[in-house]
């Protein structure tokens, strides 16, 4: 079982990457982010081509996240459970066979000084709250997407430059650490140690070209579904073509329970 998650950064200027990814990479669940569009707008047809079905959550020109898998998908929730104000579209959730995944695309929360910050903050916390209940399920699951926090300053290529940065922030950090430890295991970091391994290059100043990344796209595997990890990686193939998106997939590959 390949699991997959990609901030796709506008999925109608990204369909023709996200299909060739598709085609080479055959994940069987795709979590996607950053959608900017809304469900009716959603490329379904060219989504159901490539043999998936969906679960979407759309929002016209911002955020929106969305699941794709092979198997059936049996929605679970259209929403971060804790504050129905809330109509920011940051996440899905669904049960894919025996398997709960969760697409999520979670506050940037910059400029500091602004409401921004501690939005991001009270989502993080609401995050902790579900994720810790969805433990005491003793499922698979998979809580994967953009978090917008590099966890550690391994995770970022000038730690400095971005000490007071919502993504470094001691803050965003602590909250990331204390939900991995509610028992959340780092797939990525599973297998891959090193310093220097990013999933996001802005656009800006040649980011990528100098490889001055950012790792803030990840795949956090509950117990039941880390007993099973057996392969990660970072693909950064796509950020490579022609107008990609800023951020590359991360996927991670669990065997039969």
């Amino acid at each position: 079982m390949k699991i997959a998650t990609w901030n796709v950064n506008s999925i109608k200027m990204r369909i023709p990457h996200l299909m060739e990814w598709v085609k080479q990479a055959d994940p069987d669940i795709v979590l996607l982010q950053e959608l900017k569009t809304t469900e009716d707008q959603f490329p379904r047809m060219a989504i159901e081509e490539l043999g998936y079905n969906m679960a979407i959550v759309g929002q016209k020109t911002y955020n929106g996240v969305a699941i794709l898998s092979k198997a059936p998908i049996e929605i679970e929730h259209t929403a971060l459970p804790g504050d129905p104000s809330d109509e920011q579209a940051r996440y899905v959730e669904a049960v894919v066979g025996t398997i709960r995944v969760a697409s999520i695309y979670l506050p940037n929360g910059n400029p500091l000084g602004t409401e921004k910050f501690p939005y991001k903050l009270a989502w993080l916390d609401r995050l902790i709250t579900h994720a810790q209940s969805l433990l005491a399920l003793e499922e698979t699951v998979v809580l994967g997407g953009d978090f917008n926090v590099c966890p550690t300053d391994h995770d970022v290529y000038d730690p400095k430059g971005f000490a007071d940065d919502a993504l470094c922030r001691p803050e965003s950090r602590a909250r990331f650490r204390a939900l991995c430890h509610l028992g959340y295991t780092d797939a990525l970091r599973a297998f891959h140690p090193e310093i220097g391994l990013y999933t996001y290059w802005d656009y800006q100043a040649g980011r990528w070209n100098r490889d001055e990344g950012l790792r803030i796209d990840h795949l956090l595997l509950s117990p039941q579904a880390a007993d099973n990890l057996v392969a990660s990686n970072v693909d950064r193939a796509p950020r490579s073509m022609d107008k990609p998106s800023d951020h590359t997939p991360v996927w991670c590959e669990l065997s039969p329970s």
